[in-house]
């Protein structure tokens, strides 16, 4: 088998394998640190403890030696056993000649190394580990006072067995050795059963994510977690967000509905002006009823667009001078003076110059549909300055969806003669395609005022209304400097 038939059929290690893996790994690593740290720092005490009870006894034999020397001859005398341990002894002279030593070293004599020579000639004690008949030894050399008798300038060399030492720090480290595979097998099982729980809700998730992705279906939602933790608040965040698109899919498919029901109607039109003339000949009032046709498909179509396109308005932001913009959108508009200019106050924002000449055009053209007949419509521009800009608004403002700033912010209000919707309506003033029953007989499809509330929202603004007075909110461009 080739090596990438290998890596794809090895399968992968669940998060679980590897989160229990990774805490047995780590808790392994401090185990055998503690373990060797524990054996080392015992072995140390130890050997440091017997450095001292030999060096102790070397200083009291070399007082010996000066004070009473006769006494080493004695036999036993250098016999004493220091903390229950057999302390073996040699005293020697300057020259290195024996004139003493421990009737337990029989035959043997312990070495005359390094530390008993640096004795003799620089009168310097020191302390060395050596085997004296194949059992390990720490030796210790402490150099006699130069004070007459035989043993003046000479040396007394103390050593003693370290092999009960060897074997404590030996069983020590079997059983810090055993005690530690316990505490690893333990707290491995313990993180294993601690990932398992804390995963499952995982598992759960992600099973329940797969479902909703094999079907399709934003309406379904994720099992709720049963504690308030990560895993909960992702749960969380994932079902508000399958909400939002299931808002969003039941907001296309309504749009989608009520894009195709205002076009069926002149489309029909259109096919059924067609067949007639097909069949009886081009006629001046049909053709006008074509034209007609034409026209209000085209202005259809466009909004739609510009619907679409309300989001996009980012991409174009310029300075925009607001008052110039509403004297722009009054001379376009002409309506034979019914367009009139209120206080216009200079106000610069920042944002696409056509995208909001297009909301300030269609609040105005709305203000001509719904208006009374022969009735003006005003249009003024005003700056608002700090935090207290939103101070003012009745109670029974309906704002459009999206938010102003809270700095400097300019109004732009467009104002007719009429009553103005009812409190009850305002609320569906903003929906897309929606007209209200006494407007089924005036031109428009129900999409300006979505339109401009969706530029509002592109530019980080509103659109409210208070009676019949439409007022496009817009944060000023030097407050958007200071962000």
């Amino acid at each position: 088998m080739g090596p990438i038939a290998t890596l794809t059929s090895r399968s992968p290690r669940s998060l679980r394998a590897r989160l229990t893996l990774a805490a047995a790994g780590t808790i392994l690593a401090a185990v055998v640190l503690f373990a060797v740290a524990t054996v080392l720092i015992v072995d140390h005490e130890l050997r440091s403890s017997l450095t001292t009870a030999l060096r102790q006894r070397a200083e009291e034999v070399a007082q010996l030696a000066v004070s009473a020397p006769a006494v080493l001859d004695d036999p036993g005398a250098l016999e004493s056993p220091v903390s229950g341990r057999e302390i073996a002894v040699e005293v020697l002279n300057a020259h290195g000649r024996l004139l003493a030593r421990s009737e337990s070293l029989g035959a043997e004599l312990l070495p005359t190394g390094g530390v008993t020579r640096a004795a003799l000639r620089d009168a310097r004690p020191g302390s060395e580990t050596a085997t004296i008949g194949g059992r390990p030894f720490a030796l210790y050399a402490a150099p006699i006072a130069d004070a007459g008798g035989p043993a003046a300038g000479g040396v007394v060399v103390v050593a003693s067995d370290t092999t009960d030492i060897a074997h404590t720090t030996g069983r020590l480290g079997v059983l810090v050795a055993l005690v530690g595979v316990i505490v690893v097998a333990v707290a491995t099982l313990a993180a294993a059963l601690l990932t398992r729980r804390s995963l499952q809700p995982l598992g759960r998730l992600a099973s329940a994510a797969g479902e909703i992705e094999r079907t399709g279906d934003p309406a379904r939602r994720l099992p709720d977690a049963a504690v308030d933790d990560e895993v909960g608040q992702l749960t969380g965040v994932l079902n508000r967000m399958l909400a939002s698109l299931e808002s969003s899919r039941a907001g296309e498919r309504r749009f989608l509905a009520d894009a195709s029901h205002e076009l069926r109607t002149p489309v029909t039109t259109l096919l059924g002006n067609v067949d007639y003339l097909a069949r009886h000949g081009a006629d001046p009032e049909v053709l006008d009823d074509l034209r007609h046709d034409a026209a209000r498909l085209a202005r259809l179509v466009d909004s739609l667009l510009a619907l679409e396109r309300a989001g996009e308005a980012g991409a174009r932001f310029e300075p925009v001078r607001v008052d110039e913009l509403a004297r722009d959108v009054i001379t376009r508009a002409g309506a034979n003076g019914q367009v009139v200019a209120g206080t216009l106050a200079a106000a610069t924002v920042t944002g696409d110059r056509d995208a909001l000449m297009r909301a300030l055009a269609n609040l105005v053209e709305n203000g001509l549909v719904h208006g009374p007949d022969g009735g003006t419509v005003t249009v003024a521009v005003s700056a608002v300055g700090g935090p207290g800009a939103d101070r003012g608004r009745s109670d029974g403002e309906r704002r459009a969806p999206g938010s102003a700033g809270a700095g400097a912010s300019v109004r732009v209000s467009v104002s007719d003669q009429g009553p103005g919707p009812g409190p009850a309506r305002r609320g569906q003033l903003f929906e897309r395609f929606w007209r209200a029953p006494e407007a089924a007989g005036r031109p428009g499809a129900g999409l300006g005022l979505s339109i401009a509330a969706a530029i509002a929202h592109a530019h980080g603004g509103e659109v409210e209304v208070d009676g019949s007075t439409f007022t496009l909110t817009l944060r000023a461009a030097e407050a958007l400097g200071d962000e």
